[in-house]
């Protein structure tokens, strides 16, 4: 079993990690989705080996475009998402993540929370950690073998 935390969208505002740092420090792996990749540097220095960020469109050093991780034998496909077109749908993040033989895509640049599946991938976007939303959302994801469980986390 892996225990994943999906964040995105921070834009500066770090209170809300430091609500959630047990959390963070108990996962198995952290993953920032941009927009703010800098927020995740201090999470970085603390937790090397476990935290992955990609950039987003606010991002323009630090990391990579996008990932592929794979946890359980599962692979799974990471990006801001702006490149994708998702604030349009998720047709296109889904056929990028199935290009790269991925059956989860996690994305971000929304705000808003949203876990579905299409087709045989998983669909996530952990929502906002900032004053663009009213209140604060991550995703806790749960991969055992070949089940993924997504539960978007509200912050108080």
């Amino acid at each position: 079993m892996k225990t994943i935390v999906v964040l995105s969208d921070t834009h500066r505002n770090l209170a809300p990690l430091e609500k959630i740092s047990r959390v963070l420090s108990e996962c198995d792996m952290f993953v920032h989705l941009g927009d703010m990749a800098s927020d995740a540097r201090e999470l970085a220095r603390m937790y090397p080996e476990k935290t992955h960020v990609v950039l987003g469109n606010n991002d323009f050093y630090g990391a990579e475009s996008e990932l592929v991780l794979e946890a359980e034998g599962r692979r799974i496909f990471a990006c801001h998402g702006h490149r994708y077109g998702v604030k349009q749908g998720t047709a296109e993040l889904v056929a990028a993540a199935r290009e790269r033989g991925c059956d989860i895509a996690l994305y971000g640049h929304t705000h808003e929370a949203d876990v579905h599946e299409e087709g045989e991938v998983l669909v996530v976007n952990p929502g906002c950690m900032t004053r663009y939303t009213p209140v604060p959302t991550y995703c806790y994801l749960v991969v055992v073998g070949k089940k993924a469980i997504a539960t978007i986390v509200e912050v108080h």
